[in-house]
Order: structure tokens, then sequence, then C-alpha cells
């Protein structure tokens, strides 16, 4: 029985439109990791909440992804999933409720994110009691972290018998054990950065404590040129918005603002199903970035108009196989793409 059958199936199917580009995505992609390359993730939308966890933390695990720029909803919500999951409620059929349904789950202290809701009491109110004692310690002591730092600290030192969903799918979890690098941009706009905003104007935390997006940027600019060694840095982007728009920006900053030399992004993929368009709130076709500097005209691209729900876990899953069983992935690959 083949080792790599998730892989066999994308090469073997992936022939047309959006599954060829999720096929040459795939390959290109395990291509770079092979040749000892490193790659960058940027995921926005509400990925944590869909549980993409399940294979983006054994990725990191295992050295598929390098740096992750995440939205602060994406940050919490890997949380969230990790202590409440048993009391997260789905809804299956979500197009279908009323505005009387979504009041009904409002008055339920549940907060709705598609076809699944986030507990309030089980999952904002239980952190908030670990969070909150955090921020104030941070005040006292005059110390100042980036935002993840603070979300690091927490799920490391968390007990573990608050733990309702698996430890081993919990990408928060595997990203702070690796003490893998994180941006954070826009982490105001999150449920607990709203909570920090209230408890600072309350007076019980400094705002001073959480260090800004400006910062984020000055500490990019040394992770890139770790990053971007050998063969260089890859990015792959879920959805668009600042998550995605925030990092790319490290290149053209570095050269132009900065006056450094510095590589160029060497691989492209955003998967979005909103269509990619010149000033698309889903983000710019690859070509303009060009323009902006961010890619060159020899970088890999690749956009996949599909759901990333559907599409992340399964490259995800096919480029474990390929870590895994490296020779056998090659040697598939050549096969199918001669």
């Amino acid at each position: 029985m083949t080792n790599t059958p998730i892989l066999e199936f994308v090469l073997k199917n992936y022939k047309n439109f959006n599954s060829r580009a999720t096929r040459d995505a795939l390959i290109a992609y395990w291509k770079h990791i092979d040749a000892g390359g490193q790659m960058f993730w940027a995921m926005a939308g509400a990925m944590s909440s869909a549980q993409l966890g399940i294979t983006l933390a054994p990725a990191i695990r295992e050295g598929l992804i390098h740096g992750l720029s995440v939205t602060g909803a994406n940050l919490e919500e890997s949380l969230f999933r990790l202590v409440a999951h048993n009391s997260y409620k789905d809804f299956p059929e979500y197009r279908y409720l009323s505005k009387q349904d979504d009041t009904r789950i409002l008055n339920d202290r549940m907060r709705r994110v598609t076809d699944t809701s986030i507990p309030e009491d089980e999952a904002f109110r239980v952190v908030e009691k670990f969070v909150l004692p955090m921020w104030a310690r941070a005040t006292e002591k005059g110390e100042r972290r980036f935002w993840h730092e603070y979300f690091y600290e927490l799920v490391l030192t968390m007990p573990e018998d608050l733990f309702e969903g698996k430890p081993e799918e919990s990408w928060l979890l595997a990203a702070a054990r690796a003490n893998l690098p994180i941006v954070v941009p826009g982490y105001e706009d999150s449920t607990f950065g709203n909570f920090f905003s209230a408890r600072a104007n309350a007076g019980d935390c400094d705002v001073s404590i959480a260090k800004s997006g400006i910062e984020y940027m000055t500490a990019l600019y040394k992770q890139y040129a770790v990053l971007s060694e050998g063969p260089g840095a890859g990015f792959f982007q879920i959805g668009g918005g600042i998550a995605g728009d925030f990092p790319i920006c490290v290149v053209p900053s570095l050269k132009y603002d900065v006056g450094v030399s510095v590589k160029p992004w060497a691989y492209f993929c955003q998967i979005s199903d909103s269509t990619t368009s010149y000033g698309s709130y889903s983000g710019a076709t690859p070509n303009e970035k060009i323009t902006w500097d961010k890619l060159t005209a020899d970088t890999p691209m690749f956009v996949i108009e599909s759901d990333a729900t559907i599409v992340a876990p399964l490259m995800l899953s096919a480029l474990l196989e390929c870590k895994r069983h490296p020779a056998e992935a090659r040697t598939l690959m050549e096969s199918f793409t001669r």
C-alpha cells in the first residue's frame, strides 16, 4: 500500500482549473521545502474556529511552516477551541436561520461563526481569568511584550486538565512549543483586543504592555533575514486583508525604507473564495504584487479560488506525506509530471 495516498489522489485527479492550481501549488511548495527553503503562512478568516489546527498543528511540528501572520481572532480562537471544544454548538443549516434564531443564539450566550459558535462562558470567560492577571503583572513590572507572547505563555502554562480539545490539534500550542515567529497585525480587532482596551480604559492594565504593529514590522525585518536564507522564504496566504497585506510588505520595506539588500519572496500562493482583482478586498492578483516589488516575474505564483477549509487541509495532508516519505513523494511527482 502506498505511503502517499492523498498526494497520489491529487496528482492523478487534479488536472484543470482550480484543481490544477492546487496540484501545482502543492508540488511547488514541496519542492521549495525539499530544497531547504522555508514557508511563511498568512491566515485570515475564521480558520481556527473551522479547526484548521487538525492539519496545521502537525505541519508546524514537522517543519512545513516556519512563521505565521494571523489575525487576533485566529490567535485567540485556537485557544478557545482548546479550552472549550465540547461546549461549541454547530448550526449546519445556518443559511436558513432567521433574525429571531440568531437572537436566541445571542441569548444562549453563544457567538456564531458561520456554522459553529463560540461559547462565551466556557471560552471567553475562562481565558479571561488567566489573561487579566498576566496583564496586571506586566503592568506592575513595566514589561512589554508582543500580543502573541501573552498567548504563548498562557497556552504553555494553563493547566492541561482545562483542555477539552485535543492538544495535538491546537496550532497555537504547536507554535508556542516551537516558539514559532508570529506577527499579529491589527490584533485590536479581536475579542481580547476589545477586552484589553476595556481593561486599559478602566486602569486595570497599561496599554503600553502590548507592543505595537510597528514593532511587529521591525521584528519581522529580523525574522525575514533568517527565513530567507538559502533558497528563500515562500508566502502561503489564506484569505485577504491585513493578515496577508502586512507581512508581504516586509520585502519592499526592507529594500526601499530600510535600504538593505533583500531576497524577494520565493513562492506565493493564495487560497480565497473571493476572486482576487485589482483593488479587491480579497487582495491583489500576484502580478500586481510585482509592481510593488513583493514578488518577481520568476516567483512561482498560484491563486486557488476555492474554500480554504477544503483546500488547505488537503494540501497540508499531502505535504505531511511528502515530509514523512520524501523519496516516494519525489518519485511520484516525477511520474505524474513527465
